[in-house]
């Protein structure tokens, strides 16, 4: 199953938390973007994000099974959901699954708001290029959306 996932962190060491998925991955990841320093999203005060993106090709047959896998890594980095939005140690989302579609309230897929986020958009279109998005190229959507205060480190 190949999927892209989007990786923040703007707690503790946020580098070494966004390592950790791609080390939790290990070989099933295709590709990695660099990081991002992206701007916090949803008018919450907070820190500056690192951001990365992840193409992987994992050999699951059930798309909720990477989300769980998403969600154990989160809390492996003590992850609290306390404000929407709001700062976190780690963050791991489903961007797209090649070949699924979800409206289920877990999993949905594609990400409703991807199509909204420079820094879930620019870290995926530099590992693909000929990425789309509910069949329209990622590159035309980025083109459209106004900086975000989002910068490539």
């Amino acid at each position: 199953m190949r999927a892209v996932l989007s990786t923040g962190s703007n707690m503790e060491d946020s580098r070494a938390h966004l390592v950790s998925v791609v080390r939790a991955f290990g070989p099933e990841v295709i590709a990695q973007s660099s990081l991002y320093r992206s701007a916090p999203w949803g008018g919450i005060e907070q820190e500056a994000f690192l951001n990365q993106a992840l193409l992987i090709d994992a050999p699951l047959d059930d798309p909720f099974t990477l989300l769980n896998r998403c969600q154990e890594l989160e809390r492996a980095a003590n992850r609290v959901r306390e404000v929407r939005w709001g700062p976190r140690t780690l963050d791991v989302d489903i961007v797209d699954i090649e070949g699924f579609t979800s409206t289920h309230p877990v999993l949905t897929v594609p990400h409703p708001r991807a199509h909204e986020r420079e820094f879930v958009l620019r870290p995926w279109l530099e590992i693909d290029p000929e990425a789309h998005l509910n069949g329209e190229p990622v590159r035309d959507i980025l083109a459209r959306l106004e900086p975000q205060g989002v910068e490539k480190l």
